[in-house]
């Protein structure tokens, strides 16, 4: 962030790359970060309110119901629509504009609110002195940093170790100076202790405690709360003398009131104690700073270079990227993946294709074949090989399954033992590469990076490097079959086709490197011959859901030439069409299925897909139908948010054959019950949905502001009867709406179009308008009956005179009379900064303090137009009135329209099985993840072996392991012992202790022409 330019001075003479600062501890520099200065002031609010006030507090509790189920509705609004942000990091993001924004709106509604003086805080004083030293503090602050950048520029002080301090920082430290003097004065005053008073402070009994003689009366003080508290008053936070002791600061100083029992006659000459502490706290900052950037601090912790980078590395994080927001509105990438799948649909299918274009560019047919059918594995005499789809999604899900992948071996405990299975030589990815769309950002930091930390690239291997010529192998392997390292195969998906195929033709067809994984391929379709007679048919199904007429030339071709009588083969395709198409009620894949059907003929042994983020397999049921094919995998966990499977519990046929679900991973149980973080976890999830939900009720609601006949709620004497007028009134609204408001009815309407096109076409059209209808009317009636909450709260505070009594600026007109009473100004400082600023300091505070005056102006505004009507409010002043009502309705709106759009996909996802995609993709689960690992044996037979991790990690750190095992110049990775650069930050939760078979079956090479006559499977 700095400059890079170098300072001159004495320090430039030194050799300081020989030493290193404390660079690496956690805080680099204590005055930035003011966790201890905040637990500081908390602690000092809890001794004053505790020791002061607790009594008061419970003797001046209102009865009134009124007010306190005004204050519970109150914080819990504010609370659940601050909830997502609890724990979070400070950064400057939405969540930390959210805390602002909350602590910002809910101090200007409490602090016209009554009962708050029961617990002896006045908020209102509290608040306008916090702004007032707030703002002082900022521009003290940024005057100093300005002026030691300044010197620093000039060489006049040497930065040796540090950067420029961020903005954040330093109103977070003003933020705290400011509560710390609020707190002071709120229990000790501004008071100028008398002047022999101070001097008593030698002899008081406050330290009396450390004399056994004395032990006595400081438990009496003790037992005297109020006593006490003047004692910490007197005691640490005396004035530091009269201004004549310090006659430079005369004109530049605070003043204390006098303290006198009686009236006093003049003025006081003794410095405000919150002067003081103020000055005290800037002191202690800005020496602290000014040591520790340019005094040689870094040259009083030295650490050799050695010791430095080790304790750095043990500190490093890999970064990885958070899951997808799919419900955020203000992603970037989601407008760019929907514009881009408009695009490609509307514009490329059935027009252009890539598959086309890469058969025409393909060179004659003996070549061609070349290039899309690799035999270089067929000759091993067993075989070892993974399937994953799915994945570049969330860093950690994504990391956990390349882990397990690049592991030289995985413990797995089996029904008996614990069984050892090697790494895979071959591992086939079945599509969906990265989310939410193919772009350079997201193949190489949610795809590429993960695989990379898991099995390292060979160390010549550069990121911009293109591959012309493949296979590129390394020196001294002459062809693929003595090639040792594991190798990748992958398949597009349809997120892969929403930019036409460009990034990934780019970087899988042209890239030679997936991490530690060689890929040879140079298609986005391929065919591999494995040992013992077994292939793998490897389709781009692109956004067609089928394969194209040059595949289909291509595979007919293979199997006519190559494929003998009793071969094996698997297909993988990116869509699992048996399961969609039963779902979506649909036929899609009708080219593979003449390809399975009528060329292959019993052959096809399996076939495994992703697309779902689930694992569902399905077996055939033994009949006399010829089946086609005998097993059905679905395994999509490759690192995407979790899937259900209950959803797809009735699906039994394909092809003609009957089917049974032999696993499911989540278990249809899990799968429901997962189901209900949609009701409890959807804003948590999704807090990015904020912008839509709280527009769109606003835009329903606003034009019903305000509500002036709202006294007869409040002249019922039962609650029914509040509950039915309020209904009525709410009722009244919805009317009045339908038949006045152009602009909320036409909202509603365009509301309801997308609410309907928003149910899966499954359903019939009566279905869908029906359950699109529900949803509106749901959405619809809480942005109306929080419209009149709010509504008849502003009411209320108007009848009992809290708001709409002053007008604007209320509380700096307040502030400056009290300021004038209790803060002596005899030399006229104020006067002097007023005018050195041209009114700029004033000004400042005027505004600042006017923007906690929002119930105040929302309340002026709206008795204005109960009584003279919207007429009468200028343009202006119309804006400013429902901007005033947005900032409030806003955040009482978000919680709420994300609890109703939850419980819609609750209700959806579980009692009508539809929306299964919408309703998991809002919950984000990281957890549940697997793979599948596959092993033909010496008999021929394949074995299959489901791994998968229950609970994903959420922090890495190096892996001891990894980084003390030796490294040999130009080693390969994947010759490692500990091939994997992190690890489960607590041990027991890594995916390597944690990894289990869900699933394990064998698929026995069988005579294809008894398959094919009576169904039945060895």
């Amino acid at each position: 962030m700095g400059p890079s330019r170098q300072s001159s001075g004495l320090l430039d003479t030194l050799k300081m790359e020989s030493v290193r600062t404390i660079l690496a501890d956690t805080y680099t520099y204590p005055h930035q970060h003011s966790r201890h200065a905040i637990i500081a002031v908390v602690v000092g609010c809890l001794f004053f309110i505790s020791f002061d006030n607790m009594y008061t507090f419970i003797q001046g509790l209102d009865t009134n119901i009124k007010w306190w189920s005004m204050y519970a509705c109150l914080f819990g609004f504010f609370y659940f629509f601050s909830s997502p942000f609890v724990g979070k990091p400070i950064t400057p993001s939405y969540s930390n504009f959210s805390r602002w924004y909350i602590a910002w709106i809910l101090i200007a509604a409490v602090y016209h609110l009554p009962s708050l003086q029961s617990m002896g805080v006045d908020l209102r004083m509290n608040l306008s002195l916090f702004l007032t030293i707030y703002i002082s503090s900022i521009v003290f602050l940024l005057v100093f940093h300005l002026a030691f950048i300044g010197l620093w520029y000039l060489g006049l002080v040497a930065r040796v170790a540090g950067k420029r301090p961020k903005i954040l920082t330093i109103l977070q430290n003003c933020a705290v100076i400011s509560i710390a003097c609020c707190v002071f004065y709120s229990h000790c005053g501004n008071r100028a202790i008398l002047r022999e008073r101070p001097f008593e402070r030698k002899h008081s009994g406050w330290f009396s405690f450390w004399k056994k003689e004395e032990r006595n009366t400081w438990l009496a003080k003790f037992l005297r709360l109020n006593e006490l508290k003047d004692q910490v008053c007197s005691s640490w936070f005396a004035p530091v003398g009269s201004a004549s002791d310090y006659p430079l600061l005369s004109k530049w100083v605070i003043y204390g009131e006098i303290a006198c029992s009686g009236p006093c006659d003049g003025s006081s000459e003794e410095i405000s104690p919150i002067y003081s502490l103020w000055a005290t706290f800037i002191g202690l900052y800005i020496a602290n700073y000014i040591v520790e950037r340019s005094t040689g601090w870094a040259l009083t912790h030295p650490r050799p270079i050695e010791e430095y980078q080790k304790m750095k590395k043990k500190q490093l994080k890999p970064g990885f990227l958070d899951m997808v927001p799919w419900y955020s509105g203000t992603s970037a990438d989601l407008f760019k993946t929907v514009f881009d799948l408009l695009v490609s649909v509307t514009v490329f299918v059935g027009r252009f294709d890539m598959r086309m274009m890469q058969a025409a560019m393909s060179p004659p047919q003996a070549k061609a074949q070349e290039d899309l059918l690799y035999d270089h594995f067929s000759e091993k005499d067993e075989f070892w090989f993974d399937f994953m789809a799915d994945t570049g999604d969330g860093g950690n899900s994504s990391y956990s399954v390349a882990r397990l992948l690049a592991q030289p071996a995985l413990q797995v405990k089996g029904a008996d033992s614990v069984r050892s299975l090697p790494r895979g030589n071959l591992l086939l990815i079945g599509g969906d590469l990265a989310y939410p769309n193919p772009s350079t950002f997201t193949y190489e930091k949610r795809f590429f990076r993960p695989f990379e930390h898991a099995l390292q690239p060979p160390p010549w291997y550069k990121d911009e490097h293109i591959a012309v010529k493949k296979p590129e192998l390394p020196n001294g392997v002459p062809d693929l079959k003595h090639y040792d390292g594991p190798q990748c195969f992958v398949i597009p998906g349809n997120h892969d086709w929403f930019d036409g195929l460009n990034t990934y033709l780019r970087y899988i067809c042209h890239k030679s490197w997936l991490g530690g994984w060689l890929m040879p391929q140079q298609r986005s379709y391929f065919a591999l011959q494995l040992p013992k007679r077994w292939w793998i048919f490897g389709l781009d199904l692109a956004l067609h859901d089928d394969i194209d007429v040059y595949q289909f030339k291509f595979f007919s071709e293979l199997i006519m030439d190559k494929v003998e009588e009793n071969d094996n083969v698997i297909i993988m395709t990116h869509e699992p069409n048996w399961l969609l198409d039963w779902y979506w009620n649909e036929t899609s894949g009708k080219n593979i299925g003449h390809l399975v059907r009528d060329h292959l003929k019993g052959r096809c042994k399996l076939r495994i897909a992703g697309d779902l983020h689930h694992y569902m397999r399905h077996s055939f049921i033994p009949s006399e139908k010829p089946v086609h094919v005998p097993h059905l995998l679905v395994n999509g966990c490759g690192g995407a948010f979790l899937h259900p499977t209950h959803v797809f519990s009735n699906f039994s046929k394909f092809y003609g054959n009957s089917y049974e679900m032999k696993a499911a991973y989540p278990s249809y149980e899990d799968s429901s019950r997962i189901a209900l973080g949609n009701i409890l976890k959807f804003r948590k999830k999704n807090w990015q949905f904020d912008t839509i939900g709280g527009v769109i009720y606003f835009v329903l609601a606003f034009s019903m502001f305000p509500q002036c006949h709202l006294k007869h709620m409040l002249r019922e004497d039962t609650f029914s009867g509040h509950v039915t007028s309020f209904l009525g009134t709410v009722w009244d609204a919805f009317l009045y709406m339908l038949g006045q408001s152009y602009v909320s009815s036409a909202a509603a309407l365009v509301l309801l179009i997308i609410a309907v096109c928003f149910v899966p076409t499954k359903l019939s059209r009566r279905k869908r308008l029906t359950i699109g209808l529900l949803h509106v009317s749901a959405h619809l009636s809480a942005a109306l009956i929080l419209m009149m909450l709010m509504e008849l709260g502003v009411e209320m505070c108007i009848r009992h005179k809290l708001l709409a009594t002053s007008g604007y600026h209320t509380l700096y007109e307040w502030y400056r009379q009290v300021e004038r009473e209790h803060f002596p100004d005899p030399t006229g400082l104020r006067a002097r900064l007023e005018q050195w600023t041209f009114g700029f300091y004033p000004a400042c505070i005027k505004y600042l303090m006017s923007a906690f005056d929002i119930p105040e102006v929302m309340a002026v505004t709206r008795s204005n137009i109960c009584k003279n009507g919207m007429e009468s409010l200028s343009r202006g002043g119309t804006v400013i009135y429902y901007a005033s009502m947005f900032l409030y309705f806003w955040v009482f709106s978000t919680p709420v329209v994300s609890l109703v759009f939850g419980s819609y996909l609750y209700i959806c996802i579980n009692w009508l099985h539809i929306h299964f995609d919408e309703a998991f993709s809002s919950l984000r689960i990281a957890n549940y993840k697997s793979f599948t690992r596959f092993h033909i044996n010496r008999d021929g037979d394949l074995e299959v072996y489901t791994l998968a991790v229950d609970k994903v990690p959420k922090d890495w750190k190096l892996d001891p392991k990894w980084d003390g095992e030796p490294k040999q110049p130009n080693e390969m990775s994947h010759r490692r012992k500990y091939p994997s650069k992190w690890r489960a930050a607590i041990a027991p939760q890594d995916p390597v202790a944690t990894v289990k078979i869900i699933d394990q079956f064998v698929i026995r090479r069988t005579d294809n022409t008894d398959l094919q006559n009576n169904g039945h499977s060895s």
